[in-house]
C-alpha cells in the first residue's frame, strides 16, 4: 500500500525508497533507463517476463514519483519514450551497487548448488 506521506518513526527513509523502487520490475526498468532513453517495446523487448499491464503500472508509478519522465511525441502513431528525471539520475549509484551486489550474488549461489563453499 503506498503512503500519502511519511510521517511514522525510525526506518521511514528506507521504507520510501524500498517502496519507491521495490518490487519485481522497478529496479530493472530503472536499470534500463540508466544507459538512454527508451520506448516502451523498448522495455518490453528487454524486459520479456513482464506483462503490458506490468510495465505500464510500474511506469506511472515511478513516474508519479518523479523518478521517470514520459514524452509523447506528437506522430502517427504517437511516440511515447521514457527516462530518468534529473532526481532518478540520483539513483544510479544505488542502482550500480544492486547490481554489483547481484552479480556477487549469482557467482555465490553458482558455488552453493554446486556443493562448492
Amino acid at each position: 500500500m503506498r503512503h500519502a506521506r511519511y510521517d511514522c518513526d525510525f526506518g521511514c527513509p528506507m521504507e520510501a525508497c524500498v517502496e519507491v523502487i521495490g518490487g519485481k520490475w522497478k529496479g530493472v526498468i530503472l536499470f534500463h533507463l540508466l544507459g538512454s532513453t527508451r520506448r516502451f517495446n523498448e522495455l518490453m523487448r528487454l524486459m520479456p517476463a513482464v506483462t503490458q499491464r506490468m510495465l505500464t503500472r510500474q511506469l506511472r508509478e515511478l513516474e508519479a514519483d518523479g523518478i521517470v519522465a514520459r514524452k509523447i511525441h506528437p506522430e502517427v502513431p504517437p511516440r511515447v519514450e521514457y527516462s530518468l528525471t534529473e532526481f532518478g539520475r540520483t539513483l544510479e549509484p544505488v542502482l550500480r551497487t544492486l547490481q554489483g551486489w547481484g552479480a556477487t550474488y549469482l557467482e555465490q549461489i553458482t558455488r552453493i548448488r554446486r556443493g562448492e563453499t
